[in-house]
């Protein structure tokens, strides 16, 4: 499953994000300047885990910080709720009635038993949409936040001996189906059918310099 995922402001490429304007990816820009373009924390207990997504707005898009994971009660869940199986969704579809995009320009993963963390991606600076479903949910200070998971469906093969999933990538022709179309077992599996013309750009490099990701990881 997705273990952290990455936005480096230095991303060059933003043709993978259909909604974004200029106003958006300079919102994307500025947050992640200011989090040093470092990968996020998932689901530390006391972490501010505020992060940029792609809601649908009134009258386009708009972008909006979230929870990576469900909040219950307050707290972070208790059950792993940083990312959804495109497999449940299938099953059942009525999780399908909130959606996002999660813009990114990379997400990790550990590969076992040599422990080495790989970072995945469509290519050095492209910038990419991640599916995503989201509640509401309050956080530790009481306020409601919108919450997110991130799909993953089985990976493709070139990197399925890395690790055997990988988040619902979007390619910009279905993100508005994403956003604005009914929840239901046909959008999901199209969102599936369509993340499969990104198949052959899924690349993976290993992450020397990412030791410390396993403290980094709650």
């Amino acid at each position: 499953m997705c273990a952290s995922y990455g936005l480096d402001p230095r991303f060059t490429d933003a043709e993978q994000l259909a909604a974004a304007d200029a106003a958006m990816l300079e919102g994307l820009r500025h947050w992640a300047e200011q989090n040093a373009g470092e990968t996020l924390r998932p689901t530390g207990r006391n972490l501010r885990n505020l992060n940029p997504v792609v809601m649908p707005g009134d009258d386009a898009a708009v972008l909006e910080q979230a929870w990576w994971g469900f909040l219950v009660n307050g707290a972070p869940a208790r059950f792993p709720s940083i990312n959804t199986r495109s497999e449940r969704l299938q099953e059942k579809p009525g999780s399908l009635r909130g959606r996002a995009i999660v813009p990114s320009t990379g997400w990790f993963e550990m590969q076992k038993p040599q422990r080495a963390w790989h970072e995945f991606g469509l290519g050095r600076g492209v910038l990419f949409g991640m599916a995503a479903v989201t509640q509401r949910g309050k956080d530790p200070d009481g306020e409601w936040r919108t919450c997110y998971s991130i799909v993953m469906r089985p990976a493709p093969p070139q990197v399925a001996h890395i690790h055997d999933r990988v988040p619902l990538l979007l390619p910009a022709s279905f993100q508005g189906d994403w956003l604005t179309a009914d929840g239901s077992r046909e959008l999901i599996d199209e969102a599936l059918i369509a993340a499969a013309s990104l198949d052959e750009r899924i690349a993976a490099v290993e992450r020397a310099d990412d030791k410390g990701m396993d403290e980094m990881l709650f």
